[in-house]
Parts: C-alpha cells; structure tokens; sequence
C-alpha cells in the first residue's frame, strides 16, 4: 500500500488528478446502488437522513485534525442556503435513483453543467459566450434523445434526476461564491452538518427501523459521500478541471454494471447516445470555462474544487 502511495505522489499530477476523480465516481456509483437497495425497504427520505448523518460521523476525523479553527467563517447564512438547495437535491436524486433505472437516472442527472452554466450567467453574471450557450442547448438535445417524448410514455419520475440537477446547479453557484473564501473540506462539514438536522424532519414522518442489511447500506452510503466527496476534492486540486471533468463520466458505465449485476437492469441504446451527446456538451463547457478562468486570470491557481450534493 505504501509503494503504491508512493508511486501515485511521484506520478504527473494530471494522472494523479484523473485516478482520483476515477476513485471518486466509483464512489458515487456504488453510492447509487446502495441507495437503490435501501430504497426498497426505507423511504428515500428516510435515507436521506442516514446520508448525512453517517457522513457527518466519517467527517468528524478531519474536524479532530482542523480543529474548531478550520470552521472559522463570516458566511454562516450561505453555508446554511447550501444546504437548504442540497436538501432538496438529495431529495430529487434518491427518489430517482429509487424509481428509475439506474443509468437512465445517471445520464439525466449529468444536465448539472447545463443548468450550472445558465446559473451562473444569471445569478452570478458571469460572461457565458455563444460557445458554451450552443454546447448547452445542444447538452439538453441529449435529454430529448433519452427521454424520446412522442415516442415513449415518459414517466413523471423521469423529471425527478432532472429537478435533482437543477438543484445541484443552484448548490454549485452557492458554492462557487463559498469557494473563493472557504475551505473545501469544511464546506462539505458544514453541508453534513446542517443537512442532518434539516433531513430528520421529513424522515420523522415515513420513519421506520432499518433491518440489519439496510443499516449497513445506509452505514455504506454515508461513507462512501464523505470519502468520494473528500477524492473528488483532491482530484480537483491536483489538476484543471478541463483535464479531469472526463472522467466523471465514467459514472454511466460503472452505474449500468452495476444496476446489471445487483438488479438485471439493461440499459436501452437511446439511454447510452442523450448520455454520450450530454457528457459531451458538458466538457466542452467545462474545457471553455477553464480557458476563460485562465484567461481572465492568469496569475491565480486552480479555482476550488466542486462539491456535488449526493
């Protein structure tokens, strides 16, 4: 374990950039199947709950390192508005990941660039130029192509990874306005640490006990957010995120086997091009926003890494 360590920290920082984000979205995959398993026997809300509760536990190490100094911030409100968008993000995405195919959910979910880009033009007025506004139009094309409305019954559950990507944008242009103060991992503390009790209460009212193999599912889940959370955190500044964004895109692939294996889902080719034509739009948007970064501020270092609400 050590000499890999070691061989990982001698390696280029792109390729210590892309294994971690790699680590990370394997993570969140494994994530998603554990929710879709907790599902069935708890309500999605009920897990969100769990989530950010184990995660809160499994942040608590770094706050022992940090100390009640590495929570020191003026922007207490912003951090709890986070939150309050993240809430309903968890919401949306585990009600997805429990009614919808797997990989279909996955690929919708990937439009959170989309909406990001639109967000930050309007909420944070950021010059979005006809490049990125045509990457993201035709980013949504791909939603269409999934979707397929006229040609297919189109389930209202089909809408919730969509709303759930929604309300991830709306988090990331919070926490774009987070970053340029704020530490990464004591962000991601304070969303835990605010979501929890804000999650308990729509839990309360579907509250069940979980049997022994759903506990360790949800045990699971809220490991796996702190510790994708905190790789994907890493990945994002070992290198530009233009050279790492690809790579969250393994999401789809490492999802579909899963939902394959645990849960004889197969998904459709339609579901495989809206993902392909989305994951596309999006890291052109991703590559055009870190040259305008660069561009706009060549003396600066890496921005901050993203934190996704999951």
């Amino acid at each position: 374990m050590a000499t890999l360590s070691a061989r990982l920290s001698a390696s280029p920082p792109v390729v210590q950039g892309a294994l971690l984000m790699v680590g990370a979205t394997l993570g969140f995959s494994m994530m998603a199947g554990l929710i879709r398993f907790a599902s069935a026997s708890l309500d999605p809300l009920q897990v969100v709950f769990f989530r950010n509760v184990f995660a809160l536990m499994f942040m608590l190490p770094w706050l022992a390192r940090a100390g009640l100094g590495g929570l020191r911030t003026e922007r207490l409100g912003l951090h709890f508005a986070r939150a309050a968008l993240g809430l309903c993000a968890m919401a949306s995405w585990f009600s997805a990941v429990a009614l919808l195919p797997l990989a279909q959910a996955v690929a919708l979910n990937f439009t959170v660039p989309l909406f990001a880009t639109i967000a930050a033009a309007l909420v944070l007025g950021e010059v979005v130029r006809l490049r990125r506004w045509s990457a993201t139009i035709v980013g949504f094309l791909g939603v269409l192509v999934i979707v397929r409305p006229g040609f297919e019954t189109v389930s209202p559950a089909t809408g919730l990874p969509i709303l759930a990507a929604l309300f991830m944008a709306a988090s990331a242009t919070s926490i774009k306005a987070l970053s340029r103060t704020e530490d990464p991992s004591a962000m991601v503390f304070y969303m835990n640490l605010f979501l929890t009790p804000m999650s308990l209460v729509p839990a309360l009212f579907v509250w069940q006990w979980p049997d022994a193999a759903t506990l360790a599912a949800v045990v699971g889940i809220g490991l796996l957010a702190a510790g994708s959370h905190q790789l994907m955190t890493r990945a994002f500044a070992r290198a530009d995120a233009s050279a790492i964004v690809p790579f969250q895109y393994l999401r789809l692939p490492f999802t579909a086997l899963i939902g394959f294996v645990a849960f004889a889902e197969v998904p459709d080719v339609w579901t495989w091009v809206g993902a392909a034509i989305i994951a596309g739009a999006a890291i052109y948007i991703a590559h055009r926003e870190a040259a305008a970064q660069r561009a706009a501020r060549p003396e600066a270092g890496r921005p901050p890494a993203p934190v996704r609400d999951e």
